[in-house]
């Protein structure tokens, strides 16, 4: 199996976007019962179409400590299709966790899954440049730490400023900016994994709530080296 962590350095980048795509798709071709989504983010069920979770979730189990145990994590899933299950956000803040430790041992759980898990941690960097809470261990020690951006300057320039250097950059595209694949490499010294163009499909199905049941094509073909 796999860890794969979605981040961004600026919201509105559609990391979330990105997460549940690459969910969806390494669900789609595994052997080992699908694949998970784990929501640090708090905007995949609405963006899947599922009933937003009112129980626990993971931002829960972090902040909770040692007295919960690991194996609550599983108990915490939300089944959304036969290719994907959800671990949702739940009530805490991620941010607001300072334990690395926790963290760590997320990602320990995580790593004993037989299916691929694909984190989406959304926008993880504040305008100082610093990390969110245990954020930061998530986005560094998975097996990939994919940047999802914007040719955007103020959004190089904070994940340039972070600690946490991705292994792949997925680039948002469109028309009329001065920045593109070449100028972001160079900037941050990462290569660009997946170019996925601005879409209004793309929005459509995320507005109707159906991105994990029907994938725009586009976006599946901008992803597949990604994936």
């Amino acid at each position: 199996m796999a860890t794969i962590a979605c981040w961004s350095a600026k919201g509105g980048s559609g990391t979330t976007v990105v997460a549940i795509a690459l969910a969806t798709m390494r669900g789609r071709e595994s052997q080992d019962g699908g694949a998970l989504l784990v929501d640090l983010a708090g905007d995949c069920p609405s963006a899947m179409g599922v009933p937003e979770p009112n129980g626990p979730g993971v931002s829960d189990w972090l902040a909770a400590g040692a007295e919960v145990p690991a194996d609550a994590l599983r108990r915490l899933e939300v089944e959304v299709s036969v290719d994907v299950s959800l671990l949702p956000l739940g009530h805490a803040r991620p941010e607001g966790v300072t334990d690395p430790t926790r963290a760590e041992q997320l990602l320990e759980q995580l790593a004993l899954d037989p299916r691929d898990t694909v984190l989406d941690l959304g926008r993880i960097i504040d305008p100082s440049g610093a990390v969110a809470g245990s954020l930061l261990p998530l986005a560094t020690a998975a097996d990939q730490s994919l940047l999802v951006t914007r040719p955007c300057f103020l959004s190089l320039r904070r994940a340039l400023a972070s600690p946490v250097r991705p292994t792949g950059i997925v680039l948002v595209t469109e028309d009329g900016r001065a920045l593109g694949r070449r100028e972001v490499e160079d900037i941050l010294g990462v290569p660009v994994i997946a170019e996925v163009p601005l879409d209004s499909s793309v929005a459509r199905a995320v507005d109707a709530g159906t991105l994990g049941m029907r994938m725009p094509r586009g976006l599946e073909r901008s992803l597949r080296h990604a994936a």
